[in-house]
Order: structure tokens, then C-alpha cells, then sequence
């Protein structure tokens, strides 16, 4: 795959509903990630009622891949439509927020593309609506949620197989497919900048793996190093953060992935535990072969495991159920809000340089 904006993995079905039991659609196809939203959805056992967007091209093409799926002629006839549960979306991300907050008003549960938010003031607004409303603000943090190496990692660490988390270090590379990125893409009102973007990812990640239900940026830059061209562009970004629990993070994005890589970024993840640590290799193991690497050290040996096909994706099989049972076994809203904000912090903070 050339680029992470078309990431979306498929797995095996593991309904958790009948069919027709969770209704489910799609407004909002800007970003490519609604498909693997989708398509989680879809495995669950979630039937995908109806999809709109403005662009007839998009719709077009989200119908080539969800055939049968009905197309709406406006957002209100979906968000008006009393048989659907859920919406998913990959709005551009300045507009997420206000699109999630007209559809819990609605009465519908929402899922959104990372980044949920672009600022505070966002935040703020939709932490109104949810506590208003009582719906669920749902975020694709797909890192984790849609690949089995991180999801292993989750198994092992909360399984105490390194002991207490004491540091994590995320590598978020992207490949920037410049000539194929939408126009919003280089404007930093409308994406959010590099941190709030794909850096949201690592946070959440961060807050998972250690346990910290909060944190403090302690500092965090930004850079156009060779972009010249998209003066708005932030193609490098990094920060290190302290979880109010003492353990640390440290994360760099950026969209540098060569293209020579056979992939669109080579994530990779280290979790150092006071037993062990982790490596997780998540998209591609350089020059040995697909991603979904997972290379640990415990008190007893090394290990190395390759996890692909293995795990699957119980993320969205607790969504359902969750939006169904009224239950926060999937994510808690906190927490998906605490990743957002650290990142929004992050971003806000960040020293520029390179320019």
C-alpha cells in the first residue's frame, strides 16, 4: 500500500449481532479511513444502511466497495433516519467535531476518524454535547485498534509480562503521496498540524500501554524541513510527554517515508517495562517481510512472534456492543478524549523549527 490515508485492513467476520440487530452509516468520506472504519464495522456484524457525502465521486466509489449500501441525499435524511444507531465519518478534521456534535443531538451514537479534533475550543464543545446528550464520541485511533501487533502488545503488557510500563516510544513515519492528497491536506486550519494528526495516534497509544490517565507535554516541535512548496506542511513533529503515574513517552512523525519502503511507514513501537520490553515491528519488518511483528525480552528469554491473521480485531465487536449495551469496554470516552487533548496540548506548544 502506498499510503496510510488508504489503510484499511480486513479481517475475519466475528459478528457479534444479527443482522440488522446494529445499524450503521456513513457521512463524511474525506479521508480514506472510513473504509477500514467500515469495514470493522462490518465484520461485527453492523449492517451499513446508508452513506452520504457531497461529492458524487466519493459516494461512487464507497458503493463500488459497499455494494447495496442506500445513498442518501443529504446528512439529515441519515441523521432523521430513527432506524440507524451509529455514523461513522472521515470528515476533514477541522469539521469532525461539529458534525459528531449534530449527530449525538440527534440521538445517534458517533465514530470518527482520528484526529477527532483540531482545537481545544472543539474539545470542549463535544465533552458539552456528550455529558448533554449521553452518546458516545468514538475515535478511529486505527494504530492500534486496526493492527494485530499492537493489540498482541496489549495482551502481554497488561498481562505483566514486562512488569510496570516505565517508558514508550512510538515511530509514526507516513509517506506523503503529495500529488494524491486533497487540497484540505496542506491547509493547517483544516488538518490541525502534524501532531494533532497523526500524533494522536502515539498518545493514545502511550496512555494505553503505560496506564496513565493523564499527562503533561513537556515539550514538543514541529518542522516544514523540505516542503518548501506547502508552506503550511508539517512534515516533522515530535514530543515528550510525562503520564501523571511517572512513566514517559516519546513520539516523532513525519511524512519522510522513502520510497523505497514497501510500505507507507515503518511504525514501529518499543515499551520498556521494569521485567522486559517490546518492540513492536507494525507494518513491515525491513527486508524480512510483512508487518505485525512482535520481538520481546522477559526475565525468561527472547521472543519473537509474527501475529498476522492471528488476532483480529475485537475493537469493533465491542463498539457494537457497547453502543448497544451502553457499556465502555471498547474505549472510554475519557480516555479517548485524553489522547486527543495531550495531542491538541502538543500541538499548540510546539516550538517550530527548520523553517
Amino acid at each position: 500500500m502506498s499510503d496510510g490515508m488508504n489503510y484499511a485492513p480486513k479481517g475475519k467476520p466475528q459478528p457479534v449481532v444479527n443482522p440488522g440487530e446494529f445499524v450503521f452509516a456513513a457521512i463524511g468520506l474525506d479521508h480514506g479511513h472510513i473504509y477500514g472504519q467500515c469495514n470493522g464495522l462490518v465484520e461485527a456484524g453492523a449492517t451499513l444502511a446508508a452513506v452520504y457525502d457531497p461529492d458524487p465521486a466519493k459516494v461512487t466509489a464507497f458503493v463500488e466497495r459497499f455494494p447495496g449500501t442506500r445513498v442518501a441525499r443529504s446528512e439529515q435524511e441519515i441523521l432523521q433516519d430513527a432506524s440507524i444507531q451509529l455514523v461513522a465519518a472521515a470528515a476533514v478534521p477541522a469539521d469532525r467535531s461539529a458534525l459528531g456534535n449534530r449527530v449525538m443531538q440527534h440521538g445517534k451514537d458517533y465514530f470518527t476518524d482520528k484526529c477527532p479534533f483540531t482545537t481545544l475550543d472543539q474539545l470542549a464543545e463535544t465533552k458539552r454535547v456528550v455529558a448533554q446528550t449521553g452518546r458516545k464520541y468514538a475515535v478511529y485511533y486505527s494504530e492500534r485498534l486496526h493492527n494485530e501487533s499492537a493489540l498482541y502488545a496489549g495482551e502481554l503488557v497488561h498481562g505483566g509480562a514486562i512488569g510496570r510500563v516505565l517508558q514508550v516510544i512510538g515511530l509514526g513515519p507516513h509517506r506523503l503521496g503529495a500529488p494524491n492528497r486533497p487540497a484540505w491536506f496542506f491547509e493547517l486550519a483544516r488538518y490541525g498540524g502534524i501532531l494533532c494528526d497523526i500524533g494522536s495516534h502515539q498518545v493514545e497509544q502511550f496512555l494505553f500501554y503505560s496506564g496513565a490517565t493523564d499527562g503533561q507535554v513537556l515539550h514538543s516541535k514541529v518542522a516544514n524541513y523540505a516542503h518548501a512548496e506547502y508552506p503550511e506542511l508539517q512534515d516533522f513533529g515530535d514530543a515528550t510527554i510525562v503520564g501523571n503515574n511517572g512513566a514517559t513517552n516519546y513520539f516523532r512523525v513525519d511524512w519522510f517515508t522513502p520510497n523505497g519502503l514497501s510500505n507507507w511507514g515503518d511504525g514501529r513501537t518499543i515499551i520498556m517495562g521494569t521485567l522486559g520490553y517490546i518492540e513492536l515491528r507494525k507494518y513491515v519488518d525491513v527486508t524480512r517481510g510483512n508487518g505485525n511483528q512482535v520481538y520481546w525480552v522477559d526475565q525468561h528469554g527472547e521472543h519473537h512472534v509474527d501475529v498476522d491473521g492471528r488476532i483480529g480485531y475485537p475493537f469493533f465487536g465491542q463498539l457494537v456492543r457497547d453502543c448497544l449495551d451502553r457499556t465502555e469496554h471498547a474505549m472510554t470516552q475519557a480516555h479517548a478524549f485524553k489522547a486527543a487533548e495531550l495531542s491538541l496540548q502538543a500541538q499548540a506548544h510546539a516550538l517550530r523549527i527548520g523553517q
